[in-house]
């Protein structure tokens, strides 16, 4: 087992994994359009009423500018989550602006399929929840040598046997953690 982590690229990780942290997935177009959108509802409100300047209607200003930037910023999200995921986009972006109220986005969040990720041995895709892969055999996470039930790198349990992991023979990197 430990000759099958030794072997692991650095590839392996699926497409560019810093490409799926939260705020790295809206794209630059959509944060400028949100800013553009909520200053330019402010601007609208305020100069379409000048007699209303009361705090209630500056905070119900302050909220509907945060909700339409809030939803352009979702459809941001979407439009490159959606490319990621290797869905059609051009449906998905219709129904995420089309559909009122944001539903659109939930029914994207709902049903859209995993991230798919690249077996560093043989390229065939895999979903992220697999551990060995399929065609060839290669561990792409880490498993119970007993149960071959996913771990934790830090685990020095398996926590549905109960088997020591660390008599596996794991490589060096997967016990850095542990205080053994």
């Amino acid at each position: 087992m430990a000759n099958l982590w030794d072997q692991r690229t650095s590839d392996s990780s699926g497409p560019d994994a810093s490409e799926h942290d939260g705020l790295k997935m809206i794209p630059v177009w959509s944060i400028g359009l949100a800013l553009v959108m909520f200053v330019g509802w402010q601007l609208f409100s305020y100069y379409s009423a000048p007699h209303r300047h009361t705090p209630m209607h500056l905070l119900m200003d302050y909220v509907t500018g945060t909700v339409l930037a809030s939803y352009v910023l979702l459809v941001g999200y979407v439009s490159r989550d959606v490319k990621l995921r290797k869905m059609p986009a051009a449906l998905w972006m219709l129904i995420v602006v089309v559909m009122p109220g944001g539903i659109g986005g939930v029914v994207y969040f709902l049903l859209r399929q995993p991230v798919l990720i690249r077996c560093p041995h043989c390229t065939t895709e895999l979903t992220a929840e697999v551990h060995f892969c399929p065609q060839c055999r290669f561990q792409v996470a880490p498993v119970c040598g007993q149960c071959y039930r996913g771990v934790q790198t830090t685990d020095a349990f398996c926590p549905q046997c109960g088997h020591n992991i660390a008599e596996d023979g794991g490589p060096a990197r997967l016990h850095a953690f542990r205080d053994n």
